[in-house]
């Protein structure tokens, strides 16, 4: 992405020795992430393009400008005052005049929280006319059709939502002419390609016999192909378990590989809100993301019968503010850098082919955050969470799932927007409102 365009503004007639030392401290602070134009005085700048406005120097001059300020109002304005990227304390006053006059400002209290503004912005430039792959033919129609049949991420409504609102064009294309043209790619390519990720991946299970990694690596090089040949792609996911008669592999090894090497946010099931929504909290805050079904212990039986376990965890008190989190056999998706445990395993689920692969993969224990997209694309849920151990179940479909933690249990279950979610590694609540704003999007606390 390209970094966004800053515009610093002076308030005196002239830039102040004070904004020139801020301003160059700044610009020391975020290369590789913003771009700075020329500076301008607070007057002429509504005449200058950019993606935000940077305040450096916020003096009382600010209580004679009120109409200055106002003409700035459709873009975000930043007040980042202190050599250490964040807003001196005596700044507070001048931004709570401005609030209260209809003026709204961002004020980052941490270096971190500066670069996250930096990266949604660059984010906010990059959303319109970003594009999505979702590969599926059959919507619902294959495995386990009374299940894939209830979800909304099929409906047009959502891919409309999400150009609508965000600017992102969901590309629909056929899973089975995917898997042929995988099928096609010349056998010398996969071998040397098998090779290499070999040699630079190690944890892949000797359980995983040769046809499977062959198998696996064809799909990662098929959509290799069609990335190289469609620009702007940010996230891809596929069908993989509805329509698991399509393929004799999963995309598990491909989306790692792909994330790894390109940085593509990956969708199982192709699930475009979590795919959105992995985007969006990877690319602001560098977070460690991971998407996966959610199990909380007040759904009782009905969980457990789908997990094919006999009984949850067993947990200090209140179960009823814990969940379990499995997904194909496992924890859920992890890449591999995110993770404190990562192996390439054969598959768990009976409705995927035998010769497919799985990914066995643990995020470090502690503080993680549940988030998701609405429906409506127009804000994040959001829940801190703890994730307190990892379970395993033998002979099951939770051969190791996580164990998570909420405040309010029942509460969170009333008004969750879906069985899939994103955790995202530690306490990133007051980061995400931050982001959200710029985003212009609403922060839910579910």
């Amino acid at each position: 992405m390209r970094p966004p365009d800053l515009l610093p503004v002076y308030l005196e007639s002239e830039p102040s020795a004070t904004f020139e030392r801020i301003l160059k401290a700044l610009r020391g602070l975020t290369a590789g992430l913003a771009n700075w134009l020329s500076p301008c005085q607070v007057a002429r700048a509504d005449a200058v393009a950019a993606d935000a406005v940077v305040v450096p120097d916020f003096s009382g001059r600010v209580y004679r400008q009120l109409d200055q300020f106002k003409a700035l109002a459709a873009r975000p304005i930043l007040l980042v005052t202190a050599e250490h990227g964040t807003v001196f304390m005596w700044d507070w006053e001048g931004r709570d005049w401005l609030r209260r006059r209809g003026v709204q400002t961002l004020a980052p209290t941490s270096l971190t929280e500066f670069h996250d503004l930096l990266r949604a912005l660059a984010v906010k430039r990059a959303l319109p006319g970003a594009r999505m792959l979702a590969y599926w033919d059959d919507l619902g129609a294959g495995q386990q059709p009374d299940i894939f049949k209830r979800f909304f991420w099929w409906e047009d409504e959502c891919s409309d939502l999400m150009r609508d609102r965000l600017g992102i064009n969901v590309l629909k294309r056929s899973f089975k002419a995917l898997v042929k043209r995988a099928q096609a790619l010349p056998q010398r390519r996969v071998e040397a390609e098998l090779r290499r990720v070999e040699a630079a991946l190690p944890q892949i299970s000797s359980d995983l016999g040769q046809r499977a990694r062959v198998d696996a690596l064809r799909l990662k090089l098929a959509l290799d192909d069609e990335l190289d040949e469609t620009p702007g792609v940010i996230a891809a996911g596929i069908n993989c378990l509805n329509e698991s008669d399509t393929s004799v592999t999963t995309p598990c090894l491909a989306w790692n590989l792909l994330f790894e090497e390109r940085g593509l946010i990956w969708g199982c099931e192709s699930d475009l809100t979590s795919m959105v929504t992995e985007y969006l909290v990877r690319e602001t805050l560098g977070a460690a993301v991971m998407m996966s079904n959610l199990y909380p212990f007040v759904s009782g039986q009905a969980a457990l019968d789908h997990e094919r376990i006999p009984y949850f965890p067993a947990v200090p008190d209140h179960p009823e503010n814990y969940i379990l989190a499995a997904h194909c056999g496992f924890f859920g998706l992890v890449p591999r850098e995110m993770a404190t445990r990562w192996e390439l395993r054969p598959p768990v689920l009976a409705i995927v082919n035998a010769n497919a692969n799985a990914i066995d993969a643990e995020l470090a224990v502690g503080a993680v955050t549940l988030v998701k997209i609405t429906s409506t694309m127009d804000a994040l849920a959001v829940t801190p969470a703890e994730l307190v151990r990892f379970e395993q179940y033998a002979d099951s479909d939770c051969l190791n799932g996580g164990l998570l933690r909420v405040e309010d249990g029942r509460g969170f279950v009333d008004r969750l927007p879906s069985h899939h979610y994103v955790i995202a590694a530690g306490d990133l609540r007051h980061r995400l409102g931050q982001v959200s704003d710029l985003l212009g999007l609403a922060n839910v606390n579910v």
